[in-house]
């Protein structure tokens, strides 16, 4: 009788334990999800160095932080090489989408943020004369310079969720 009382009371943790594994996981994709689609509403928003608004224009780290602010009320640093510190480090095999992705464009680490939209595809503010546009890191240009990724959404007590 004691056996099949503790054998119950595990398989109800276990069940408790799955449900928070999945509202987590639930929770995560459907923040991503939204920041996603957040990100693509500003595709054709014209570069402006600097720009932090779509109303203005908007340069690759003000993209990031626009996009993080309006769908997860999260305050990202102001430019990429400090963007380059927040939340946790991800491997190029495990991005998912909603993790931040970082190129070498200007001969130093960290130069350039986008987000990264899923099946190889991120989205940022290019140059000078461009808009916000999505592209994909197969290209040669992007491969080269890939210096790394960071996810902030699901990463628990980071900097930028502290903020």
């Amino acid at each position: 009788m004691a056996l099949a009382a503790s054998s119950a009371r595990a398989a109800e943790q276990d069940a408790i334990d799955s449900s928070g594994v999945l509202q987590r996981i639930s929770s995560f994709t459907d923040r991503a999800a939204s920041l996603a689609i957040e990100a693509m509403s500003l595709v054709g928003i014209h570069y402006r160095r600097g720009g932090n608004s779509p109303e203005h224009g908007l340069d690759c780290s003000g993209l990031v932080r626009y996009v993080f602010k309006q769908t997860n009320n999260i305050d990202l640093p102001r430019t990429s090489v400090e963007m380059s510190r927040v939340g946790e480090q991800v491997d190029k095999t495990d991005l998912q989408p909603g993790d931040l992705v970082f190129f070498n464009t200007l001969r130093h680490t960290f130069s350039h943020v986008g987000i990264y939209l899923g099946d190889n595809k991120f989205i940022h503010a290019p140059t000078p004369g461009s808009a916000v546009r999505i592209e994909s890191m197969d290209l040669s240009y992007w491969k080269a310079r890939f210096n790394g990724a960071r996810r902030v959404l699901g990463a628990e007590n980071t900097e930028a969720n502290r903020r």
